[in-house]
């Protein structure tokens, strides 16, 4: 099942690095990974999709947790949070394309029923912009592709997410998070989170560490 965690981590260099390395160590593949600025300065806020089993997601939190440029991780999944993608659409509608000269209209139609944007008008392509759930954009794409559209580019930036509602300091501890440096009283840690002089464990018995 897919898994999404929200991450604060330090904005320095090597820490995408870290936390893809620390995802290939326990051999869970990354289906998503969006990182920006956040609302902290010198923070940024990672949104990570993965697959692994539905009992993992602790394990993988703790491990999150492990690595020393994190300042805060969070699970979220659709019943607690408002979850968006972005993507960017490019279709062929030039004199050429399948539908001739009434491609453009058809395409603004749809554009007009998925509740998409035309950002992009070219001689041969139009380019639309759509947010939503990711079941939205896959329909778009699908009903382009059965009407003989040719899609030339995608470009989709992955599940982003952030939770309902406002996080007083109660609901971050209830949440397990660390506090920020000069953002209040500081948490109690996790008490699942590895020791700072200890290895990263295997979390998976079917799991081998590669050699160094």
């Amino acid at each position: 099942m897919l898994h999404t965690f929200v991450a604060l981590v330090q904005d320095k260099p090597g820490v995408l690095t870290r936390v893809a390395s620390l995802f290939r160590r326990l051999n869970i593949n990354i289906v998503s990974l969006t990182v920006g600025e956040s609302e902290r300065a010198d923070t940024s806020r990672m949104t990570i999709v993965c697959e692994a089993p539905e009992d993992a997601a602790h394990r993988i939190r703790a491990s999150l947790y492990k690595l020393e440029t994190t300042v805060d991780v969070d699970e979220v999944n659709r019943s607690e949070a408002v979850v968006r993608e972005l993507c960017l659409i490019k279709v062929e509608a030039g004199p050429n394309a399948p539908h001739g000269q009434h491609s453009r209209s058809q395409i603004f139609e749809l554009a007009t029923v998925f509740r998409a944007r035309v950002v992009d008008l070219a001689p041969e392509s139009i380019m639309l912009e759509m947010t939503g759930s990711a079941s939205k954009i896959e329909g778009l794409l699908q009903v382009l592709r059965e009407s003989a559209y040719t899609v030339l580019e995608v470009s989709r930036t992955g599940r982003m997410a952030m939770r309902r509602g406002h996080h007083t300091s109660r609901v971050l501890k209830a949440l397990g998070t660390k506090a920020a440096a000069g953002s209040g009283p500081e948490l109690e840690p996790d008490p699942d989170a590895l020791p700072e002089d200890e290895t990263l464990p295997n979390q998976f018995d079917d799991v081998q560490e590669p050699e160094a």
